[in-house]
């Protein structure tokens, strides 16, 4: 069941997040900062290889003006094979060890899909956000219940090895829209009171479907919950102007401004600079609206 334009009139957009007691603010759009200590992930795989690299990544975004630092230990391209939960923790721990010790006041997002990373990192390290790109589970929905953090809930058609397999939709937006008001349901059934939405730019969805999502984002706002996307030098861009991730900044620039016309509040991304440039200038053009 869809919640209908009607309905939204009574509901009270959500316009913080409540991270252990601290408040993040989105009545202006905010950055994440993406920090990926893999491998092989699409764009940035293998770049952290020591501590230092990693601190120096994220004190540089810090300076940028990031308000989250997101970090994945597990490569979601297309077609990746997933490794071992011990794998995921032997990369995750030590960055998030790192990062913590250094920064302890940065808010820090856990890019998982498994409710046991997750839970183990809160335990050793408090509350963090749950960046949970699987579309979720009901061990996850009660461990972020459980644990009471927010929880990024994206949409993905099938998992990151067979996603991109042909995936089709009868309507984009409704089919999606559809899968948030089920899952939303879900969560605040077990105790999620902060819940972010983000559709999967790149999840399951051909290039078509990215752009449509793009277009009509705004569609999303009828849930009264803020938006995440993710947009940075993904396929969706690269395709588009025959370029690869590694020039596609300008590109990921332009694509960030529509999403932030369509009403993003998160915008999670690999270059914190230039995303927060695009925040300002978007900023000052909705202050000539008022």
């Amino acid at each position: 069941m869809l919640i209908s334009q009607s309905a939204c009139k009574f509901l009270k957009r959500k316009d913080s997040i409540n991270l252990g007691g601290e408040l993040i603010d989105l009545t202006s759009p905010v950055v994440m900062g993406i920090v990926n200590v893999t491998p092989d992930s699409f764009y940035d795989g293998g770049k952290i290889e020591s501590e230092q690299i990693l601190l120096t990544m994220v004190e540089k975004m810090i300076a940028d003006g990031v308000s989250i630092i997101d970090v994945g230990a597990v490569s979601t391209k297309p077609g990746a094979l997933l490794p071992s939960v011990e794998v995921e923790l032997e990369r995750l721990l030590p960055a998030v060890r790192a990062i913590r010790k250094e920064f302890h006041n940065v808010m820090l997002s856990i890019d998982t899909f498994r409710s046991w990373v997750a839970a183990r990192i809160i335990d050793e390290f408090g509350p963090v956000i749950v960046n949970d790109i699987s579309g979720g589970s009901p061990e996850m929905f009660e461990t972020a219940g459980k644990l009471g953090v927010p929880y990024v809930l994206s949409h993905i058609q099938g998992t990151p090895v067979n996603m991109q397999d042909n995936p089709e939709y009868d309507d984009v937006i409704t089919d999606i829209s559809r899968f948030f008001s089920e899952k939303i349901k879900k969560l605040t059934e077990h105790g999620v009171n902060d819940i972010i939405i983000d559709p999967g730019f790149g999840f399951g969805k051909k290039i078509e479907h990215n752009f449509e999502l793009l277009n009509r984002l705004d569609s999303f706002k009828v849930f009264q919950l803020p938006v995440m996307v993710g947009l940075s030098r993904k396929s969706m861009i690269c395709n588009a102007l025959d370029i690869k991730p590694k020039d596609a900044l300008n590109g990921t620039t332009a694509a960030n401004t529509i999403a932030l016309m369509g009403g993003a509040d998160i915008l999670r991304v690999h270059d914190v600079k230039e995303a927060i440039e695009t925040v300002k200038i978007f900023c000052e053009l909705k202050a000539t609206l008022k």
